[in-house]
């Protein structure tokens, strides 16, 4: 791989030992994927951030490179934590658990990451350009800058973010070449797509088909930003995917070569067969929406849902403090604490404890959820549209 003379300065360790370090893992990354050399990143987001995650090893790693008085090279944002940061007491997250997240947020603000606990960036002051390199982490978030925004970064592990962050680079392999962002499957929609937990249906149902691969959506006649994240959210979850381009809607789906792929198609019954898959559940005790966190869109259409009823289960809808704030001004948190609910900040029902908070069965309208929380938190699931979740619980 080609390196620069600054470099090939800081692996002979004239930045430092975290840069030499940090540069190191990342010229090995790109030797495995064959990268040609180094490009500087615009922006970092950092996984790895609830202390139910890396627990005490990836705690005490964080507090070393805190120490070394290590700072991020360019911006960096932080994807949620395990519990809400300023509200956590009042929720009831154990304070234990909170001691010890608290440790990690001190250590990643020590290093200049802004602390912002998010796995949407894009709607907290992070947006990049159509084109730009970066090196984000979560999942969906990945996802939905390659795709939505046309942004180039490969799915970093929290480790490889971390070091592209502190030395401002990262490999120039995989999604930051144009080669390799070509479809490989066509994916006719023979449906009609509402809800944004019909998005995480189908999302689910094609991550299973495809994997890793990257899909072509035709069919789709229109869909908003926030529906488009529940979809590259929940392919992400199933299966491993990074990419994706919906014809007519994406930025990038009149520039790829589509000639010649396989065309699959999902109706009605395959989505169906989803929603049944998903819910292992029947009567959830609490109903947890904002996976990927809540937009302001989503809070205030949640405010409306529940302005002068009176929930019996408790409801979250997470987001992040961005969010959260905006939702203060405009009504919506009051409309919905009034209600029973509750908008949590910097945390999802994904990475926060929630298990050994009492609950046993979560209702949710994101197909990423409803994938990940009877592993990761112990949860039965009732997976279905939000109307049908408040109907439930009412």
């Amino acid at each position: 791989m080609y390196l620069t003379q600054e470099e090939e300065k800081i692996l002979n360790g004239e930045h430092g030992e975290v840069a030499e370090r940090m540069l190191r893992l990342l010229v090995r990354l790109g030797e495995i994927y064959n990268a040609d050399k180094m490009i500087p990143v615009g922006s970092v987001q950092v996984a790895g951030v609830s202390y139910k995650s890396i627990e005490e090893p990836g705690t005490e790693f964080l507090e070393d490179i805190a120490s070394k008085n290590a700072k991020v090279k360019v911006l960096t944002f932080l994807n949620p934590a395990g519990m809400d940061l300023e509200d956590w007491e009042k929720i009831g997250f154990p304070k234990d658990f909170a001691k010890n997240q608290l440790r990690i947020i001190d250590a990643f603000k020590k290093m200049g990451i802004v602390i912002t606990s998010t796995c949407t960036p894009y709607l907290a002051g992070n947006l990049p350009r159509f084109r730009e390199h970066i090196a984000w982490s979560e999942s969906s978030a990945v996802s939905f800058s390659n795709s939505v925004i046309g942004a180039r970064t490969n799915r970093e592990g929290g480790p490889s973010a971390l070091a592209a962050a502190l030395v401002g680079r990262t490999p120039n392999y995989g999604f930051h070449l144009w080669e390799e962002r070509q479809p490989h499957m066509k994916i006719k929609v023979d449906t009609a797509l509402e809800f944004c937990s019909d998005f995480g249906a189908l999302g689910y149902h094609v991550g299973k088909l495809v994997k890793n691969k990257i899909p072509f959506f035709t069919g789709i006649k229109d869909a908003d930003t926030d529906q488009l994240k529940a979809l590259g959210a929940a392919m992400a979850a199933s299966g491993a995917v990074a990419l994706y381009h919906v014809e007519g809607l994406t930025p990038e789906a009149d520039l790829v070569e589509t000639k010649g792929l396989e065309t699959v198609s999902v109706g009605k019954k395959e989505l169906d067969e989803t929603y049944a898959k998903l819910s292992t559940g029947t009567q959830p005790d609490i109903v947890i929406l904002g996976c990927p966190h809540a937009s302001l869109r989503e809070i205030g259409m949640l405010a409306e849902k529940v302005k002068g009823k009176r929930l019996k289960k408790p409801v979250w809808i997470c987001t992040s403090r961005m969010m959260k704030e905006a939702a203060d001004r405009m009504g919506y948190t009051q409309m919905i604490e009034t209600a029973g609910g509750r908008i949590v900040a910097d945390t999802c029902m994904v990475v926060s404890p929630i298990e050994e908070m009492g609950f046993t069965t979560t209702g949710v309208d994101s197909g990423k959820a409803a994938n990940y929380l009877p592993g990761f938190c112990k949860q039965q699931v009732v997976f279905a549209r939000i109307n049908k979740l408040l109907e439930v619980i009412q």
